[in-house]
């Protein structure tokens, strides 16, 4: 479990919301394996939710995980923070970030459950695929389909963590949002954004 003061503590939604909007994480097993994967996750399904995905069947990483507990990473969005956004000086430089780490259990599936999730996949990232024959027929997927391993992994414990300068004064955070603003920097444009999407507020 990474370390999470409890200012910075992400309540299960927002872990779950961050989830859900940047699916693509690292699945990390024993022997300190690890897959970059993207994810499905079902909100519904188990105490705290289940995550669905496939590996390729010519990835070894996907034997013996069956039934094993695993680690799931999701990173959000970071930037580097400069210490010239701050008011109050002097100040170092640090980097700001959100991430979710997800503790379950991973269960290997069958044919029929992973021609599930495969549809679920494109329905998430392209459900235009799923009536376009031309690009995608049946028969490929079909085809494909022998290529690939499902799974599904039974949540246990859920750790965000929101490192995004909650500790700062109100006007070291509001120089930082306008430094991200500013910044042609992609990632802290995008963590800019992802920060006035939040509360801060980590309280229940």
């Amino acid at each position: 479990m990474t370390h999470i003061p409890p200012s910075m503590a992400m309540r299960q939604e927002q872990a779950l919301a961050l989830i859900e909007e940047f699916s693509f994480g690292v699945l990390v097993s024993e022997g300190l394996q690890a897959t970059h994967l993207p994810f499905l996750l079902n909100r519904n399904e188990g105490e705290h939710g289940t995550l669905y995905g496939h590996l390729a069947r010519a990835n070894p990483h996907w034997r013996g995980l069956d039934g094993q507990r695993v680690l799931t990473i999701f990173n959000g969005p970071h930037a580097y923070i400069s210490p010239t956004w701050y008011a109050q000086k002097p100040a170092v430089p640090t980097w700001n970030y959100a991430v979710v780490h997800i503790e379950g259990t991973l269960e290997l599936l069958d044919s029929s459950v992973t021609h599930e999730i495969l549809d679920k996949t494109l329905a998430k990232y392209e459900p235009a695929l799923l009536d376009d024959p031309e690009t995608l027929s049946d028969a490929l997927r079909d085809k494909l389909l022998p290529a690939i391993v499902g799974f599904r992994i039974r949540i246990h414990e859920i750790h965000g963590k929101a490192k995004l300068g909650q500790h700062r004064s109100q006007e070291d955070q509001a120089g930082v949002a306008a430094g991200l603003c500013d910044s042609n920097n992609p990632q802290a444009r995008q963590l800019w954004r992802y920060m006035q999407s939040i509360s801060l507020d980590t309280e229940e």
